[in-house]
Parts: structure tokens; C-alpha cells; sequence
């Protein structure tokens, strides 16, 4: 390496002390957030976090865990939003039925040609084609997927996507499970959840001993059915009586399936690592349970389960105090905001 080389490189270090010379893949602009990773077994990797829901504030969680993931790991993050007209963050939009023409607009979702992950928290989504594409196109890349809670019923129609000559239903086929109802109470009672003995060992649960929040545990299969066969269960999720953390167990309901990987394969035959979550509302990930779970999974899927270390940190790096989970927007004081608000 020759004098020039090295006194750049020594400069660099000096102007971006956490994260070398690389910039990050997704240019700045008012419309979506970036985080650029500092030192960390992420380095080099990109995680896109979208954002669009209207029920469990998947706006404030999000970033959250995208600063988790470039401050303390070293991932490159992009986030984007469901935003309205005004190019303002809008968990209020309504959804199909509600407003049976409505289009949603999620800017930004082109740069996930350039991720190397995505964590899908959506709801009922409806994209235009041209955006809906840059979705669809990632699912044939055989790149990994992570579902958080509603992702499960994260699209409502048109999502034209289809495998010799089926449709492909996102939550059922790519996740491993849909929304079928609330098996918990919703809004009432919370979910414990503790992992599941037979894969105690998996490299997503390292650190992880359990995952309390107060979102109520989803149904995803019949109630005579199972988890689907190629689906790993994780953590399985206890309906609590009420919203406190050492609420007893609801009588006669059983514990169901709230964490699991399973394996997806579009039509171009690559197999793509994929994790679902049926907990991770805003007020979920102020758990550090949950928080490593999550964090685990990322590592998971990119395939670098042997960098997962449970010393590593997964604080929140600024203060986390998010909003309750609903629809009451003007009680719970849910308006829209600029993305950069959400930093």
C-alpha cells in the first residue's frame, strides 16, 4: 500500500471513526431514514425496514431497531414508511374495504434491489403496480425475509403475484402462516412467550429466555390444524389474562405458535431464509427479549448465526417510550409526521 493510500485511509478513520470510508447504499433523502453501520459483524450488509401499518406503531418500533442494528451491530438500514399525499408518515390512512379504491404509497421500496434483507411490517398494504413490482422482484431473488406481527396480513389486492399459474398468498406461503383471529384477548390480554424446548438450541434463541408484550397471541392455522410441517417453531406464546407482565395464564387457552422460520422459494428455485413474528408491536420491543429474538433473527437470516453473540447489546440507542397499540388515534395522540420525526 503506498503513502496516498495509507494517508487516506488514516483520514477516513479520523471523518467516519465508526464506519470506514463506505458510504451508505441508499441515498439521503426526506422521505425514508438511513443508518449507516458502524464496526460490527454486520458490516457490508443492508437492511431495508418497512413500515406500514396503522395499528401497532410500527413507525416508532422500526426505527428503533434500525438504530439497534447500525449503532451496536454494523448493519447498513434504510426505513421506509407508509406516508400520505403530503409525504407525511400516516398510520391513520384507511385500508381496503374501509375505502374500497384507496392506493397506498410506501416510498423508496426500489432501493430494496439493493438489500441484502427485509423486515416487512405492514397491514393490508394496496401498492400500485410499479411499486408492488420492486416487492415481488425481491421475493424471486432468494434474498431472506423477516415478518413482523401483521405482515402476516401484510397486502390487500393487488398483489399480482404468481408460481406456475398459482397465486401467491404472502402471509400463508411465503411467512408459513396468516392471520385466522385472536386466539389472546385483543387489547386486553398480553403474550408470554418462552422457547420452544425441542429447538431450545437453535441460534436464534441464544440469549433469549423469554419474550413478554402486550400484544394478545394471533391464530395462524385452523383450530383443528397445525403449524405448517416446514415451519421450525421458535417460541410458542401463552394468552395472559390481563396486560401485566406477571398476569396469570388465561384458563383453557392453550399456548400457541408466536416465533418460527420456515423456507421460501419463488420460481426461480433459490431458496430464501425466512423468520416470522406474530408479537412485535412498538410496545412489544421495549421487551429485551423480544428485542434480541428480533436481532437474532437478522443475524439468522443473512446466515451469520455464528456471530451471534447474547453480550452483544440490543438497547435501544436513545430513548424508547412508544405509543400504545389501536385505532383511537386522537386519544393515543397518533398524527402524521415526518420521517424525520421518527429518528
Amino acid at each position: 500500500m503506498n503513502y496516498l493510500s495509507k494517508l487516506l485511509l488514516a483520514l477516513c478513520g479520523v471523518a467516519f471513526p465508526f464506519a470506514g470510508c463506505a458510504s451508505h447504499p441508499v441515498p439521503d433523502d426526506p422521505r425514508w431514514l438511513t443508518y449507516r453501520g458502524g464496526d460490527g459483524p454486520g458490516s457490508g450488509r443492508h437492511i431495508v425496514l418497512v413500515a406500514a401499518e396503522q395499528e401497532y406503531r410500527a413507525e416508532q418500533a422500526l426505527p428503533m431497531l434500525a438504530d439497534v442494528l447500525a449503532t451496536r451491530h454494523g448493519f447498513d438500514c434504510t426505513v421506509l414508511f407508509l406516508q400520505n399525499e403530503q409525504g407525511l408518515v400516516d398510520p391513520t390512512l384507511p385500508t381496503r374495504p374501509q375505502v374500497k379504491d384507496i392506493w397506498h404509497d410506501v416510498p423508496g421500496l426500489e432501493h430494496l434491489a439493493s438489500a441484502d434483507l427485509l423486515v416487512l411490517f405492514s397491514r393490508f398494504l394496496t401498492l400500485r403496480d410499479e411499486s408492488v413490482r420492486h416487492v415481488i422482484d425481491y421475493l424471486e431473488s432468494g434474498k431472506p425475509v423477516i415478518g413482523i406481527r401483521t405482515a402476516n396480513h401484510g397486502f390487500r389486492g393487488n398483489f399480482p403475484y404468481e408460481i406456475d399459474g398459482k397465486r401467491v398468498r404472502f402471509g400463508l406461503d411465503v411467512l408459513g402462516g396468516t392471520f385466522r383471529g385472536h386466539h389472546g384477548g385483543w387489547h386486553r390480554e398480553s403474550t408470554l412467550g418462552t422457547p420452544v424446548a425441542e429447538h431450545r438450541d437453535h441460534p436464534i434463541l441464544r440469549g433469549v429466555d423469554k419474550v413478554w408484550g402486550p400484544s394478545d397471541v394471533y391464530r395462524t392455522y385452523p383450530k383443528d390444524g397445525a403449524l405448517r410441517a416446514d415451519c421450525t417453531p421458535l417460541v410458542i406464546g401463552q394468552p395472559l389474562k390481563t396486560l401485566d407482565p406477571d398476569s396469570a395464564p388465561t384458563p383453557k387457552k392453550v399456548p400457541l405458535p408466536v416465533a418460527w422460520t420456515t423456507t421460501w422459494r419463488g420460481s426461480r428455485g433459490l431458496d430464501a431464509r425466512v423468520f416470522h413474528t406474530t408479537m412485535g408491536s412498538a410496545q412489544d420491543y421495549r421487551d429485551p427479549g423480544m428485542r434480541r429474538l428480533t436481532v437474532n433473527a437478522v443475524y439468522w437470516c443473512l446466515g451469520l448465526e455464528e456471530r451471534i453473540d447474547p453480550a452483544r447489546s440490543v438497547a435501544p440507542v436513545t430513548d424508547y417510550d412508544p405509543l400504545r397499540s389501536g385505532f383511537n388515534y386522537e386519544k393515543l395522540g397518533v398524527v402524521p409526521r415526518p420521517p424525520a420525526s421518527f429518528r
